[in-house]
């Protein structure tokens, strides 16, 4: 299975990230190949390690150059595509290529004027390439929501700021509407629990996932 998951702070990428892969392995088996990560979920920065950071780690993050910040985050995207991942490999970025379009300008310093949102769609061009099935969902949220979220769950390194909500979650939508990936949907979190989103999640999934993970599906029922 080959997923992106992408959409402002607070949407619910990471929690569903995990329940997404938890439904991966009981239908499907264990992720392929053995020892990778359920997920990849540290394109955001300064959080970019599997890792936990110190605030230490994150100040020497935001003190580099916005030059230095994009050769990281390019790097990032671009070791993440090579064939040791875009070979037969279950794959869930969380983040990836259409957040740092969105962020990038926004937060740290590089990429304006559709520069960043030009090579995002460079980006998709490649996974085309070497996966056409990639499947590219975007997360999204009332404001009203992602405010209340954050004030009773804010994160420690958070990006997103209160006054920039409606503008960060406008960006998204348009970048995931300018995507060129074939395979793509949304998800709504503002009134779902997580199960009820993970149900919603594998009802449009399905039918999009390759055969080989359907034949897995098969295997494991």
């Amino acid at each position: 299975m080959r997923l992106i998951i992408t959409g402002c702070e607070y949407a619910g990428k990471t929690t569903l990230a995990n329940e997404i892969a938890g439904w991966r392995t009981r239908t499907m088996g264990p992720a392929i190949p053995p020892g990778m990560p359920e997920f990849h979920d540290h394109f955001t920065l300064p959080e970019i390690s599997h890792g936990d950071m110190t605030d230490e780690d994150a100040a020497q993050v935001w003190a580099l150059s916005p030059k230095v910040k994009g050769l990281i985050q390019n790097h990032q995207v671009g070791y993440h595509m090579n064939p040791a991942f875009y070979a037969d490999h279950d794959n869930i970025f969380v983040g990836f290529h259409i957040e740092d379009a969105v962020y990038a300008p926004k937060y740290y310093g590089y990429g304006g004027n559709g520069e960043r949102s030009h090579w995002a769609r460079i980006v998709e061009a490649e996974i085309i390439g070497k996966a056409f099935d990639t499947v590219l969902l975007l997360l999204t949220a009332s404001p009203e929501t992602m405010r209340e979220r954050m004030r009773a769950n804010p994160h420690p390194m958070g990006l997103v700021k209160d006054e920039d909500v409606e503008e960060v979650l406008q960006s998204f939508e348009h970048e995931f509407s300018k995507s060129i990936l074939r395979y793509r949907f949304s998800l709504d979190t503002s009134n779902a629990t997580v199960q009820e989103t993970l149900d919603q999640f594998v009802e449009q999934m399905v039918p999009m996932l390759r055969d080989s993970d359907r034949l897995r599906m098969q295997t494991m029922a």
